[in-house]
C-alpha cells in the first residue's frame, strides 16, 4: 500500500502528530509521501522526518493580536490557485490519502475517487456528542467540507463517541526530570505579539520563563528567557517545567496532560477550535482560562498545584495497522484498543 498524507500546516500540533505517525508507518515499512498545506514552505522546522515532502499555500486563517482577522483572511484567500493545486495534484499512484485536515489532498481524492481516511481534531466536532463552543449546525457542516473524507477519526481527550481516538504522545520525562522545577513556566503563546507577553511576564520577576515565539531571538532579558521555535528544546523544556501558558491548541494540551503539567490558555479570539478546547479543558477541571493577556489569572494561576498525569497511547502502531489492513469500517475494534489503557496517576511538584 502506498499513502499520500495531507497536513494542514497552519499551526503546529498537526505536524507534530504527522511527526509520531512518520515514525511509526516508516517502522512498519509503510510507503509514505508527505503533503502540507497552510503556511510557506520556510516557515516549517525540524521537517527531516517527512523527506522530500510536498508544500503548496492551500487555505488558512491570518491572526493579529491574539485573534483572528477576517478581512486578512479574506485577503489571503486564494480560491483560484486552490482549485487549480487540487485539479494539478497526481493521485495515481497512491492506494489511500490518510489526511489531517488537509484540503487540497482530500478535495483532490475525492475528484480521484481514491479513498480518504481522515484523523483530525477538526473531525471530532463532526459527531454531536462532542462539546462545540458555538457555531453548531453551520460549525460541523463547514468542517465536513473543509477537507471531505470517507471516514472520520476525531481526535479527543474523552472517548465521546466511537469515532474519537486518543491523541498519541510519544514523550515521557525521564525519570530524573519527572520532579518539576517550581519556579519554571513554559510559555507558548504564538499569536500574541512578543511585546504584549514580555509586559506580562516582567510583572513576575521571581518566576523564570521560557518564551517560544516566532519572532523571538535566542536570549534571556533577565527572568524572561526567549527562544526561537525548536521541536527538540520544547520538549526538554516542557519535561520539568511547573506549568504552561499557551494559546488552546489541541497538541500542546494533550501533551501537557501527557507531562501532568498545569495550563493556563489563552483562546485565540475568534477561532472555535480554540475556544472549544478551552471550554472543554476548563470543563474537565485540567485548565485556567483567561481571554485576554492578564497579571491576575496569571498570578492565581501560579499558584495553583500540579496537574495528574493523563496516560495517553504513545504507539499508533494499532491505528497503521487498521490503515494497511483494510479494517477501515470496523472503527469500534480501533477505538476499545486506543481507549483501554488511557487512565491518570499522580504527578509531584518539587
Amino acid at each position: 500500500m502506498k499513502i499520500l498524507y495531507g497536513v494542514q500546516g497552519t499551526g503546529n500540533g498537526h505536524t507534530t502528530r504527522a511527526r509520531i505517525m512518520a515514525a511509526s508507518f516508516a517502522q512498519l515499512g509503510v510507503e509514505v509521501d508527505y503533503f502540507f498545506s497552510g503556511r510557506a514552505r520556510d516557515k516549517y522546522f525540524d521537517m527531516d522526518v517527512f523527506g522530500n515532502y510536498q508544500s503548496r499555500d492551500g487555505l488558512s486563517f491570518a491572526s493579529q493580536n491574539g485573534q483572528v482577522d477576517k478581512f486578512e483572511t479574506l485577503k489571503r484567500l486564494k480560491l483560484g490557485k486552490f482549485i487549480k493545486d487540487v485539479r494539478k495534484l497526481n493521485l495515481s499512484k497512491y492506494d489511500l490519502v490518510f489526511n489531517d485536515f488537509e484540503p487540497i489532498t482530500a478535495w483532490a481524492a475525492k475528484l480521484a475517487k481514491v479513498p480518504v481516511i481522515a484523523m483530525s481534531h477538526q473531525a471530532s466536532f463532526l459527531f454531536p456528542e462532542v462539546p462545540l463552543a458555538g457555531g453548531g449546525f453551520f460549525t460541523r457542516h463547514l468542517m465536513k467540507q473543509f477537507a471531505p473524507a470517507d471516514i472520520h477519526l476525531g481526535v479527543h481527550w474523552q472517548p465521546f463517541a466511537k469515532n474519537i481516538i486518543p491523541p498519541f504522545i510519544p514523550y515521557k520525562a525521564p525519570d530524573n526530570q519527572c520532579q518539576s522545577i517550581a519556579n519554571k513556566v513554559l510559555v507558548y503563546l504564538p499569536f500574541e505579539e512578543l511585546s504584549k507577553i514580555m509586559e506580562l511576564l516582567r510583572d513576575f520577576p521571581d518566576k523564570e520563563f521560557y518564551c517560544y515565539h516566532p519572532d523571538a531571538q535566542n536570549q534571556s532579558l533577565s527572568n524572561v528567557h526567549l527562544r526561537t521555535p525548536s521541536r527538540s528544546g520544547f520538549l526538554k523544556d516542557l519535561a520539568n517545567t511547573s506549568g504552561i501558558v499557551a494559546n488552546a491548541g489541541f497538541e500542546l494540551s494533550s501533551e501537557a496532560m501527557k507531562f501532568g503539567k498545569k495550563l493556563l490558555l489563552k483562546p485565540l479570539s475568534g477561532q472555535f477550535e480554540q475556544l472549544t478546547n478551552a471550554l472543554t479543558l476548563e470543563n474537565m477541571g485540567r485548565a485556567k482560562v483567561m481571554h485576554y493577556l492578564s497579571s491576575n489569572a496569571l498570578e492565581e494561576f501560579l499558584e495553583l498545584p500540579m496537574a495528574e498525569v493523563v496516560h495517553f497511547p504513545s504507539d499508533p502502531a494499532p491505528l497503521v495497522n487498521w490503515l494497511i489492513n483494510r479494517q477501515w469500517h470496523d472503527v469500534d475494534s480501533l477505538h476499545h484498543q486506543l481507549w483501554l489503557n488511557v487512565g491518570h496517576a499522580s504527578s509531584n511538584a518539587a
